[in-house]
């Protein structure tokens, strides 16, 4: 089951590719600091974020409209497919001071 997991996300690209839309784009935002690394610029409905916890604490990557929450061990990584076009703001849960923004398109 576990290799069907991580195939989803490329059939799911070449399905979009199939269609004349552009291929989905891996990204990281690293969290170092007690900060959120910068977004891309470019987030596309489709596309999968890396979230990398390169601090000594644990953190979340939680959306505020609730439609994730990535649970960060200290030096561990969590993945996700982008679901939804808009603005999403999130924060981590145990730091809330720690803030971002997702700008994701269609």
């Amino acid at each position: 089951m576990g290799s069907l997991m991580k195939l989803l996300p490329l059939l799911s690209a070449l399905l979009w590719a199939g269609n004349g839309v552009a291929l989905a784009a891996d990204y990281q935002i690293t969290i170092t600091g007690m900060k959120f690394g910068s977004p891309p610029a470019e987030l596309h409905v489709g596309d999968v974020i890396v979230w990398r916890n390169d601090d000594i604490f644990r953190h979340t990557a939680t959306a505020r409209d609730k439609s994730f929450d990535i649970d960060l061990p200290p030096k561990s990584k969590g993945r996700m497919t982008v679901a939804q076009a808009g603005t999403i703001d999130f924060y981590c849960r145990f730091h809330p001071a720690m803030t971002g923004k997702l700008d994701v398109r269609p």
